[in-house]
C-alpha cells in the first residue's frame, strides 16, 4: 500500500482535524514529526520532511495543510526524490497579514514545482490566503485547482470532518499502483 505522509502547519493538526483522523482510521498514513511544531524553521522542516519522503517503501503521497503546504512547496522545489502526488490543502501567503510571526524562513514562495503532480485547494476567506492567493499560486505552480467556496481555513473549524472528498481523491492515487 502506497504511504501517504501527512505535513501539518504551525502547532501540528488536533485531534478532530481531518489530517489526524485521517492518521487513526486508515492504514499506511504516518505524520512527519518536527522538533518544535510552534516555532517552525523552514529549512528544519523540509529536512524532516525529506527524511520522511527518503524513508518511505514506496514514492509516498504528500498530503500538507496550511504552512506544510509551504514545508511541502520548499523540499519539491528542492529535492529530486520522487513522490507520487502532492496535495495542499489552505496555501498560505508568507508575506500576508496573518501568517503567524513564529514561523521562519517559508518566503519568498518557489517558483515552480518541477515535474510534480499537485492538487491545491483552497477556500475563499481562508485568512491566510487573502484575495486570489489560492488562485495565483496554483497556476504558478502548475496544479490543479480545487476551489471549496468560502470554508475558512480547511481546518477542523471548517466542518470538514474527516473530509470523504479529499480522502477519495488520496485513495484514487493510492491505486494507481
Amino acid at each position: 500500500m502506497r504511504p501517504v505522509l501527512l505535513v501539518p502547519g504551525i502547532q501540528n493538526s488536533g485531534p478532530t482535524h481531518w489530517q489526524s483522523l485521517w492518521e487513526a482510521q486508515h492504514a499506511g498514513v504516518t505524520r512527519v514529526p518536527q522538533r518544535d511544531w510552534d516555532h517552525p524553521v523552514c529549512d528544519e522542516w523540509v529536512a524532516s520532511l525529506d527524511t520522511a519522503v527518503r524513508a518511505a517503501a514506496q514514492p509516498p503521497i504528500v498530503v500538507a495543510h496550511s504552512l506544510g503546504c509551504l514545508v511541502a512547496a520548499h523540499w519539491a522545489a528542492r529535492h529530486g526524490a520522487a513522490v507520487h502526488a502532492l496535495l495542499l490543502v489552505a496555501v498560505p501567503d508568507p508575506l500576508g497579514p496573518a501568517f503567524p510571526a513564529e514561523a521562519h524562513g517559508f518566503a519568498p514562495l518557489p517558483v515552480a514545482l518541477p515535474g510534480r503532480r499537485v492538487r491545491m485547494v483552497t477556500s475563499r476567506d481562508d485568512p491566510y490566503a487573502p484575495g486570489e492567493h489560492g488562485a495565483t499560486v496554483a497556476a504558478r505552480w502548475q496544479a490543479e485547482h480545487v476551489d471549496l467556496g468560502a470554508r475558512g481555513h480547511l481546518n477542523a473549524q471548517s466542518g470538514l470532518g474527516d473530509w470523504p472528498q479529499a480522502w477519495a481523491w488520496v485513495e484514487a492515487w493510492r491505486a494507481e499502483g
